[in-house]
């Protein structure tokens, strides 16, 4: 799909990939609806955005879990855009360490992460379906490939992140519906830095197997990728060409990878200051 003439929504548009992902967009000749829950981030990265392309991008405040917050957005991008042609569910949260997560932490993982998805999938793929095209991006993370150290919430609920985008490719791809999946691994986010100010030796140990894994990507080079695999419709982006090696390991001796997973944790771990 090309995106010139396009309207698009992000949602966690306000900073990080969301926020690199709407510049791009906006860059290849789309409108853009940047959603986020917070407003004022929202707003300075739409402002920017017109600030060298008037009338390229509106901003709004939004809670994207939220079924009535999602149609808002919806309704108001195609009400002042135009049809909605795309739609980044980028929103995401981390989630607490280990199992001391609770009913809370849990239900905040999955609404954000995965639920989010769903719930703005069943509001634009009805529509997509009569108009014969449109586009479904999900933001899950190399976590959803292979797993997480540290955060349970994390891990579980990205895997979900996958599996649904991948639902949705086998039960709409022949209804002109296109769906792509992105799985980074490291990326200088404020969400990727969460784990190593949390206080817990495994939300540390998760920052670090993360930064020491591979190269840790600006948020820019991500979006770039990004749009790339949307020209092509390429359903599984991995700006780290070193997931794909270990998810094939991962498959081809599953024992194996979790012995190497433990090994790997127990190192980070007697690395990581617990203070």
């Amino acid at each position: 799909m090309k995106v010139a003439q396009k309207v698009a929504i992000v949602t966690g548009g306000g900073g990080g990939i969301g926020g690199a992902i709407a510049d791009r967009l906006a860059d290849r000749g789309a409108t853009v609806l940047v959603a986020d829950l917070d407003p004022t981030a929202a707003a300075a990265v739409a402002d920017r955005i017109n600030e060298r392309l008037p009338g390229s991008a509106l901003a709004e405040g939004a809670d994207v879990a939220d079924t009535e917050q999602i149609r808002r957005i919806i309704e108001r991008a195609e009400t002042e855009l135009g049809p909605v042609d795309l739609y980044f569910a980028n929103a995401g949260v981390a989630g607490a360490p280990g199992l001391d997560a609770d009913e809370p932490d849990w239900d905040l993982a999955f609404d954000v992460n995965i639920r989010a998805h769903i719930r703005a999938a069943r509001q634009l793929v009805p529509k997509w379906v009569e108009r014969g095209e449109g586009y479904f991006v999900s933001t899950a993370s190399a976590a959803g490939l292979l797993t997480q150290i540290g955060s349970a919430t994390y891990a579980v609920t990205k895997h979900a992140a996958v599996a649904f985008s991948e639902w949705l490719s086998v039960t709409y791809g022949d209804k002109g519906i296109r769906v792509s999946c992105l799985c980074p691994m490291g990326v200088e986010t404020t969400l990727m830095r969460s784990g190593e100010n949390s206080g817990d030796p495994l939300g540390a140990a998760a920052t670090r197997a993360v930064v020491s894994a591979g190269d840790v990507l600006q948020p820019e080079q991500v979006a770039d990728i990004v749009l790339g695999a949307v020209d092509r419709e390429t359903f599984l982006i991995l700006p780290h060409e070193s997931v794909l090696t270990m998810y094939r390991q991962k498959g081809s001796d599953y024992d194996r990878w979790l012995r190497g997973m433990r090994r790997y944790q127990n190192s980070l771990l007697e690395h990581c200051d617990p203070r």
